[in-house]
């Protein structure tokens, strides 16, 4: 199993409208490296729900891969994965908070944070078990 982060802007789809489906076909992605990061994912992988703008950015949730990729209908080019919300986090987890832990130097989303869905690094996933257990949906 592997570990991702999702980019949202809450004003398109937040962690409330998540909350409120329950499940998701995530889409709309158009950056070529975020793409293939989406091609790799497999069903059962983990997906960090993180909100880049609209207030502070920050890790808000915690989804679940349900479907293997497939070609976006709607945007050519594009793919798509399903995902299933696991948990929402009690605290959100800021940027600012990672960035200062100084651990995750490394870690795309913290020197190349345009990207709009990538890998995690599992001593992240280790700090985000052992600090921040969330709320399970």
């Amino acid at each position: 199993m592997q570990y991702f982060l999702a980019k949202t802007d809450p004003e398109t789809y937040s962690i409330h409208d998540f909350v409120k489906e329950k499940k998701t076909v995530w889409n709309g992605i158009k950056n070529p490296g975020a793409l293939l990061v989406i091609k790799t994912m497999k069903p059962g992988d983990k997906v960090f729900i993180y909100h880049s703008q609209g207030g502070k950015p920050a890790i808000v949730g915690l989804a679940q891969i349900t479907s293997d990729p497939r070609p976006d209908t709607q945007i050519a080019k594009s793919w798509v994965v399903d995902m299933e919300l696991l948990k929402v986090y009690k605290e959100e987890v800021t940027l600012r908070e990672i960035k200062e832990t100084g651990l995750f130097d490394d870690w795309a989303l913290v020197y190349r944070s345009r990207l709009s869905t990538m890998a995690v690094p599992e001593k992240f996933v280790l700090w985000m078990e052992k600090n921040y257990p969330g709320t399970t949906v």
